[in-house]
Formats: structure tokens, C-alpha cells, sequence
């Protein structure tokens, strides 16, 4: 391959491309060979001959060699340029995604610490609802149905607009469904019950005995023993409650074996969940089956209710008691509606975190009811009464971080 210089010596032509002869060491100049190469290009381009016509240029000289003292960069940078291009291209994506990634999870954060703040305040609002209604309105059956009354017509208007896919449900499921709905019909009829009797700090202290039945059932009807761990962590539970309730103002034998059989029957809720639903209905997720429990629960539990307590709930019948019968049905509607919200909320959260995490949650989350309620009802409290409180509480929270310690399996 030959290459030629440019030597422009007459404004209006240009003299053919001589080869040129290197001697015995070649130099290589960049800018000879990209200007011989431009040249030859523009040669090849503009006409077939060897001499082009040019009279808009001035006369000029260009004699330029790699000896020249002018420090002159090489032409072929190009490649490089673009390589590094490229580089800083997918470095750019690389962290775009990071950035995505992060603020995904900041959102994701964020979403469940409102969740959690949405589950507590919802928790706190029914409890003083609830005591307030409770507290002049003597029927705990008609109030435990109204709470389901309303829970029914949200999982109606839920399902209607398409909120949360309405599921297709068989009579087989239903009959499977169905103890589920008794015990949690008697689960929240017996709280209810208690509330009406007690204060509601008492009635959430005997509540944190809920692992104790919990071990029990699971121990009988599942074959599930407990670790020496969860054993001892019921300890300072049982302890906690009975300090508690020897020194409770408020104390009657109602409201406290209330308190345990709404204990036996959730928790005997959560043990008929695991031995049934996860062999029969894994298609099922925990919401759609609250949906469906609420509305069994009203089925079951508004004929009991109009054969115990009548048709209480009217105007007529509260006007003639003295009661304000606005105030009354506005704070039973309020403490329905946070009923159904928190148990809906509880069950998201549920979705979103381990067992484990959202127990320790459960756990903070009865704090919080005792203290707000304690505050709000300015229930008179004693020192010995808040340390069985506290010492119940903290075994609460033992409980849920050592029950997750598996025993180790001897190997054969």
C-alpha cells in the first residue's frame, strides 16, 4: 500500500500523488497517513483523474512530520473514546438500578410502617368504641353482630367493585370453612363479653396469655412439642398475668374467664387453620378467608343473639333506657368499622412479614391498647398491677423470638 503527502503549491491545481520512499528506518506519521488517506478518499470521490481543480484555495504550503515541535495528537482516538462511552453508558445503568432498588425498597419500608401504624391505631379506636358502647349498652351478643353486620356489607361492597377478587367458593369449602367460623365467632363474642365486664387493659393483660394456649393446643392436636426455650418463656407470662390480676381495681370472675375462653377459642382458631386449611385450601389467602369467616359468623351468630338478647338495637328501646341513641349507633358503626379494618390490616401485614415479625408486632401493638386505654379511661392502676403487666408483656415478646429456635435433630 503506497502513501501520498499534500503539497499545494498553485491556487487552481493540484500535481499528482508521487509515492513517496522511505529509507532504511520508516517513520510512521498518523497525520501523514490520515491526511493521504482523506485526500485519496476525496480523490476516489470527486473524479476518476489524477489531477483535481481547486481555485478557491489560497496557496499554501502543509509540509508537517512527526519531527514537527508541535506537540500533535494522533487522529485514531476514536475507538477509544467510544469504548470508554460505552463503559460510562452501563456504569450509568448500573447504578440507575441501584438507585431503582433503593428507592423500591424505601417505598416498600415506608408502605408497611403504615401498615403497622394504620393496625394499631385501628386496634386502639375499636377498644374505646367498643368500652364505651359496652359500658351503657349491656348486650354483648347484639354488639358482637353488629361488628359483623358491617364487616359483612365492606366484604360485600369489597367483592362488588372488584377491590379484591370475589372468590368461587364450593360447598365442600364451606363445610371445611366452618369450624373456623364457630371458634371465631366465640373468640370475639367472649372479648366482648369480658370488655363488658372489666377494664380494657385488664382484659388485653389476661389476653396475653394466648401463647400459653397456644403450646397447649398445638401440643394435644398437632403433635407440636415445645422447646425448653418456649416453655420457659411461658414463665414470666403466666406470672405476669396472675400479679396482674390479683391487683386489679376493676377484677371479677366474668370478665376474667371470659378473657381465657376468648383465649382458648382463637387460638384453637389458629390450631384448626394449620390441621385443615393448609391440606385442603392452599388456593386460599388469609383475607379472602377472613371475608368469608366474617360472614359465616354474622349467619351463626344473629339467631343466638335475637334468642338471648331480643331486638335490642332499635330506637324505641333506647330512648326508653335513656340513652342517646345517635351517640350510641354512631360510636357501635365507628367501633365496627375499626373492628373489621384492624383484623383486615393485620392480615396484609401478614402477607408482607414472617410469623415471627408480625407476633412481635401483635405484641407491641397490645401494649399500646393498654396504655392508650389506660390514659384515655384514666384506669386507676397500681405499681404491683403495671409490674405483672409489663413482666406478662416482656414474656409475651420472649416468647416470640425464641419460637423460632428449632431443636436439633440427633443424627442416627
Amino acid at each position: 500500500m503506497q502513501s501520498a503527502t499534500i503539497s499545494l503549491s498553485s491556487p487552481c491545481s493540484i500535481p499528482s500523488l508521487k509515492p513517496r520512499k522511505f529509507g532504511s528506518k520508516p517513520r510512521f506519521d498518523p497525520i501523514r497517513v490520515s491526511s493521504s488517506f482523506s485526500a485519496s478518499k476525496r480523490h476516489d470521490l470527486s473524479a476518476s483523474s489524477n489531477a483535481v481543480s481547486v481555485p478557491s484555495l489560497p496557496m499554501r504550503s502543509w509540509s508537517l512530520s512527526s519531527s514537527s515541535p508541535l506537540p500533535l495528537r494522533a487522529w485514531n482516538s476514536v475507538p477509544s473514546d467510544s469504548k470508554a462511552g460505552r463503559f460510562e453508558v452501563r456504569a450509568t445503568a448500573v447504578e440507575s438500578a441501584d438507585e431503582g432498588k433503593k428507592s423500591s425498597s424505601l417505598a416498600k419500608t415506608l408502605e408497611l410502617g403504615l401498615l403497622f401504624g394504620l393496625w394499631y391505631l385501628f386496634n386502639i379506636y375499636f377498644n374505646i368504641y367498643n368500652k364505651q358502647v359496652l359500658k351503657v349498652f349491656h348486650y354483648p351478643v347484639t354488639v358482637t353482630v353488629i361488628q359483623f353486620a358491617v364487616g359483612t356489607v365492606l366484604v360485600a361492597l369489597m367483592w362488588t367493585f372488584n377491590l379484591y377478587k370475589r372468590p368461587k367458593i364450593t360447598g365442600a369449602q364451606l363445610a371445611v370453612i366452618l369450624p373456623l367460623a364457630v371458634v371465631h365467632t366465640l373468640g370475639n363474642l367472649f372479648t366482648n363479653m369480658s370488655l363488658g365486664k372489666v377494664a380494657v387493659s385488664f382484659t388485653h393483660t389476661i389476653k396475653a396469655m394466648e401463647p400459653f394456649f397456644s403450646v397447649v393446643l398445638s401440643a394435644m392436636f398437632l403433635g407440636e412439642l415445645p422447646t425448653l426455650w418456649v416453655v420457659a418463656s411461658l414463665v414470666p407470662i403466666v406470672g405476669g398475668v396472675g400479679l396482674a390480676s390479683v391487683t386489679e381495681v376493676s377484677f371479677n370472675w366474668a370478665g376474667f374467664w371470659s378473657a381465657m375462653a376468648s383465649n382458648l377459642t382463637n387460638q384453637s382458631r389458629n390450631v384448626l387453620s394449620k390441621k385443615v386449611m393448609v391440606k385442603k385450601e392452599d388456593s386460599m389467602d388469609n383475607i379472602t378467608l377472613f371475608s368469608i369467616i366474617t360472614i359465616m359468623s354474622l349467619f351463626l351468630l344473629a339467631p343466638v343473639a335475637i334468642f338471648m338478647e331480643g331486638v335490642k338495637f332499635t330506637p324505641a328501646y333506647l330512648q326508653s333506657a335513656g340513652l342517646n341513641v345517635k351517640e350510641l349507633v354512631v360510636r357501635s358503626l365507628l367501633a365496627a368499622l375499626c373492628f373489621h379494618a384492624y383484623q383486615q390490616v393485620s392480615y396484609m401485614i401478614l402477607q408482607r412479614v414472617s410469623p415471627v415479625t408480625h407476633s412481635v408486632g401483635n405484641c407491641v401493638k397490645r401494649v399500646a391498647v393498654i396504655v392508650s386505654s389506660v390514659i384515655f379511661f384514666k384506669t386507676p392502676v397500681s405499681p404491683i398491677n403495671s409490674l405483672g403487666t409489663g413482666i406478662a408483656l416482656a414474656g409475651v415478646f420472649l416468647y416470640s423470638r425464641v419460637k423460632r429456635i428449632k431443636p436439633k435433630t440427633k443424627a442416627a
